[in-house]
């Protein structure tokens, strides 16, 4: 028995499914339905479990006789066979897995056979529709031996009614799912390629005239007090439409009080005045409850309007802003198969690091992740199981390629971009995708319709656009007039098209640049709300742009804000193993490396700096200073800050707490401002700071009372530097022995040799034991984050990660109580140019203490830095760390606002991050004070303005050279970085360039750092 060809065939897209509809589960009793947990319904049967099942390369291994075959292995249901030793995990962004050749898909396609046995004893006046919630890519289902029907959509409901396949107590069902189908084409997302049934399978018990489908509309009014819902219905007997029969109905308030109540022998709708309003931060439920027969259903309303007027989104009247972020379904063990306890982690998560809105990419959810979006309140964008990114990647006649075949050409930039967007419009365009593009709409639109926390219908993602997205937003403008719809790649245009934009709402772009929406509103002519529906990538250690986006969304009325890219890392573990890969570890190519590993959390949720910067930066309180005065603003839409928040205060001079306190609340309107009723001191002198905490003051939803909602730490004094006091010491006689090759300079228990010819210091001892590994040179150099993975070639062309230090001249000073050595150095790489030029003093005084002053001149043409410091490689026993700075998180020059400034201790390993790619980690700007202890002594380090220090274990050659976090080797070494200024984090590894304002771009700077024994 071959399988039939459907897989391939774009025009047959279903096979006796029911048409596509709203998703809801009947129940026996009004109490059953209204806990909604579809489990305890008398009328679901799930089947999940154990199954039998078979796995084989090529679907045409498939035997002839499959529905007789013996099974010899189990596998579990929900799951991703890809996680149970069969096939392998394969990660692409763009490029398809396999040959573009649409509709086709290899002939070396792998399939799994599914099988069960499952009793029931039919009732003759009942329908029965078997339900899939998820299974990736197409299904063939066999109910008794016989074929009941086909489906693809991997991430969509197929429901098939099985009613006449189904006999009195065993029932055999049968399931192939092919890995890959025509379908493929349009599910080329940025994610980790899995395959089999991954999400909840089972079987509905329905009346045989039953309600199939119900579509429940609000219409509120102007002042937004009154709301007008209509409800229409439709039935169904024995698989065709039916006319509608009596319905029994009621509708409860938020705290359960039965408002209204009718019956009706068709759709219906009334009028509720003094209405509650939904929204993210109070979302206020009503709850609908139909009666039919032996079935009730519950739906839950939220009552809210989404608008555009005057090219502002309105949300209940307010212009609100998206805090957002992308969410894929994945973990490193279960893959797409995701658990309602695992959705709830994500979205307790996200709620206490104040988000407020998920964009569900690139493909709907579990039908019942949008009821809990609605229950704890969220705003959705719920998106189409659409991309075709992998177009992009199709042959284009570029330089490069024209070279590699020896043919001189003209270089013509824009035709190569345009053929580069004609390719990627392909499906959009394409006669023979049309339907299966509409479909995908349909079935997101129809399954999540009733929805409250959906509020914008996303057609997909980077598929290009044409003529069949048109189509597909023009129909979700008729079905569902009340959302807005929304589609980023409307911004490429095909040569051969003109762009119907009309239906859309938004103009939506991913990874721009602030200066970007600054241009877009400078122009008059753009009418429509500006969305960053990707932006921040949070690859590696990221999100150093964070702050700059919330200022310049907030400069701006009509900025509807944006969705981080993305919540949580792909890193399935590896086989027989608890340590996690990306692409290339599984034997997958094409791959795209650690391109997957770009979440503000890991694979499995484990916190990141990215993720903690991001929830200061979205704080829902602000403080700022005013002519002395303390004022707040509440960034809340809907909801005054007495309500929800409580603040406490600290207020310290010198770091050192002087006084503190506790507002249980203060009156602050939605988007306005407020005084703090709080005098501060009179300073003259001294360092003075107020830091403002922020806690939840009630339980809500997610969000448990006491929790943390973010902090301001201002200064209110002129003095913003702590003086740099010192323990004096006695004056000791100083030494100093000369060669041809080094000078060696005593002073009490300290000696300091120096390289003549390199200008560095080769050791620092103390009473003869040595404290250096190696030399204490200048460094320029760091281990490139993913967001240097642009830059890093420049860096790498200019020879910045083998530049070495010599000098050019020598001269020694000796002073009355202190020794002067003065060079003129330069920073060189073989066969590159000089770096930078140096005019280096060391300075070691009487006091044991060394001073190194330096006057900087970077030859300006080169690129700009990753950092300018110097590097010690200290004795290992060094492990015992204090610093003055911004701690205890990672902190940099643009990524910074989750720090505060304050007094912190560290080891080298405390310090270091483990980012599942090494990479620059772990430093801390604006410090004004570092220590370190070894077994017998230590030093501080002062200098004349904040620096950056980075303590680690690992060289940054070492976090540079490997993949994986578990390959590094530690150096034997404490490695202590001390940096005038390292450039900043940004996010352009996917992202804009950046920051000029970030970048260690000085054509020359003075700097001096100061070493002082302890």
């Amino acid at each position: 028995m071959p399988l039939p060809n459907y897989f391939q065939d774009p025009q047959i897209l279903h096979i006796n499914i029911t048409p596509h509809h709203a998703y809801f589960i009947p129940f026996d009793s009004v109490e059953s339905a209204v806990k909604n947990q579809r489990e305890f319904s008398a009328f679901f049967t799930l089947l999940n479990g154990e199954w039998d099942f078979a796995y084989f390369d090529r679907y045409l291994d498939l035997p002839e006789d499959f529905l007789h075959f013996s099974f010899s292995e189990k596998i579990p249901v929900p799951a991703n066979w890809q996680n149970h030793g069969y096939d392998h995990h394969h990660y692409t962004n763009v490029n398809y897995p396999f040959p573009f050749d649409p509709p086709y898909v290899p002939i070396d396609n792998p399939c799994g056979l599914y099988h069960r046995i499952f009793s029931l004893s039919p009732n003759e006046k009942k329908r029965y529709l078997l339900n899939f919630e998820g299974g990736d890519s197409c299904l063939f289902v066999y109910v008794n031996r016989q074929f009941v029907g086909y489906s693809q959509i991997s991430h969509c409901t197929s429901e098939f009614d099985v009613t006449d396949f189904l006999k009195e107590g065993e029932n055999h069902l049968h399931i192939v799912v092919l890995k890959w189908c025509d379908g493929s084409y349009l599910e080329d997302q940025d994610k980790f390629r899995m395959s089999g049934i991954f999400r909840d399978l089972y079987l509905l018990e329905r009346e045989s005239h039953y309600l199939q489908d119900f579509f429940i509309r609000t219409e509120l009014a102007e002042d937004l007090k009154s709301a007008v819902i209509s409800v229409e219905v439709s039935f169904v007997e024995k698989g065709k439409p039916a006319q509608c029969r009596e319905i029994a109905w009621q509708l409860s308030d938020p705290q359960g009080e039965i408002l209204l109540s009718a019956v009706t022998e068709k759709g219906f709708h009334f009028t509720l005045n003094e209405i509650t309003l939904w929204n993210a931060e109070n979302p206020q439920l009503y709850t609908l409850v139909f009666c039919y027969g032996s079935e009730v259903i519950c739906q839950k309303i939220g009552l809210r309007k989404i608008e555009v007027k005057d090219g502002v989104m309105l949300f209940n009247g307010e212009a609100i802003k998206f805090k957002g972020v992308n969410r894929h379904d994945s973990d490193p063990k279960t893959g797409y198969v995701i658990s309602r306890e695992q959705a709830l982690q994500d979205l307790r998560l996200m709620k206490e690091h104040n988000f407020n809105a998920i964009r569900t990419a690139h493909y709907p959810n579990a039908p019942w992740f949008t009821e809990l979006c609605d229950e704890y309140g969220f705003y959705v964008i719920a998106e189409s199981d659409i991309e075709s990114h992998g177009t992009n990647a199709v042959y284009v006649k570029s330089p490069e390629t024209s070279i590699l075949l020896g043919v001189k050409t003209e270089i013509n930039h824009e035709a190569i971009r345009q053929q580069t967007i004609d390719n990627y419009c392909y499906m959009a365009r394409s006669p023979e995708f049309n339907a299966a593009i509409l479909d995908r709409t349909y079935a997101n639109i129809e399954r999540d319709k009733n929805r409250s926390s959906v509020v914008i219908w996303s057609l997909g993602n980077e598929s290009g656009y044409g003529e069949n997205f048109e189509q597909a937003a023009a129909w979700v403008k008729g079905r569902d007039p009340s959302r807005l719809v929304h589609y980023e790649n409307a911004i490429f245009q095909h040569s051969a098209h003109q762009n119907d934009l009309s239906h859309l709402d938004f103009h939506s772009e991913m990874y721009t640049g602030t200066e970007e929406l600054d241009a877009y509103f400078a122009d008059p002519h753009n009418r429509k709300p500006y969305l960053f529906c990707e932006y921040l990538h949070a690859m590696g250690n990221s999100c150093g742009d964070a702050e700059d986006y919330f200022q310049a969304m907030e400069r701006h009325r009509g900025a509807a804000g944006g969705f981080v890219w993305e919540w949580c890392n792909h890193s399935p573990y590896l086989p027989h193993s608890e340590r996690m890969g990306y692409g290339g570890d599984f034997g997958d190519e094409p791959n795209d490396g650690n391109f997957c590993a770009d979440g503000l959390v890991t694979a499995d949720r484990q916190i990141q700096s990215n993720l903690l910067e991001l929830k200061n930066v979205q704080r829902p309180i602000r403080a700022f200073l005013d002519e002395g005065k303390v004022w707040l603003k509440n960034y809340l839409d809907f909801t005054d800050a007495e309500e929800l928040i409580a603040i406490h205060y600290q207020i310290t001079e010198n770091l050192h707490v002087i006084s503190e306190g506790y507002f249980d609340g203060i009156k602050i309107a939605p988007k306005s401002t407020a005084l703090l009723p709080l005098s501060l001191p009179e300073t003259d002198k001294d360092v003075w700071h107020i830091t403002l905490t922020y806690y939840q003051k009630i339980d809500r939803g997610l969000v448990a009372k006491n929790h943390c909602l973010g902090f301001d730490q201002l200064c209110f004094s002129s003095q913003k530097m702590l003086s740099a006091t010192q323990m004096k010491k006695a004056e000791k006689p100083i030494s100093v022995e000369e060669n041809t090759h080094q000078v060696l300079i005593s002073v009490g228990k300290m000696g300091y040799e120096l390289d003549k010819h390199r200008g560095i210091i080769t050791q620092i001892s103390c009473e003869g034991h040595p404290w250096l590994n190696a030399p204490l040179d200048f460094n320029i150099w760091r281990a490139p984050l993913d967001n240097d993975s642009l830059i890093k070639a420049h860096w790498l062309a200019a020879g910045y990660y083998q530049a070495i230090t010599r000098a050019y001249d020598f001269a020694m000073v000796k002073q009355e109580n202190a020794v002067e050595i003065r060079m003129k150095c330069g920073m060189n790489a073989v066969s590159r140019e000089r770096i930078l030029t140096l005019d280096v003093t060391y300075r070691i005084d009487a006091q044991d203490n060394l001073s190194i002053k330096i006057h900087a001149k970077k030859t300006p043409h080169l690129p700009f830095l990753p950092r300018f410091g110097v590097r010690f490689f200290l004795k290992e026993h060094f492990q015992q760390a204090e610093y003055i700075g911004y701690g205890e998180t990672e902190s940099y020059l643009d990524k910074h606002h989750v720090t505060q400034l304050g007094w912190y201790q560290t080891t080298p390993k405390a310090n270091h991050v483990p980012y599942l790619k090494p990479q620059e980690n772990g430093s801390h700007v604006g410090c004004q004070y570092f220590a370190i202890k070894g077994e017998r002594e230590g030093f501080s380090i002062h200098c004349d303005k904040t620096f950056s220090f980075n303590l680690s274990p690992y060289t940054q050659e070492e976090l540079g050279s490997k993949k994986h976090h578990d390959e590094l080797e530690e150096s034997g070494s404490t490695i202590l970085c001390v940096d005038y200024k390292m450039s900043g984090i940004g996010s352009n590894s996917c992202g804009p360039s950046l920051k000029e304002k970030y970048r260690l771009n000085e054509t020359q700077w003075d700097w001096e750092i100061r070493f002082s024994p302890l």
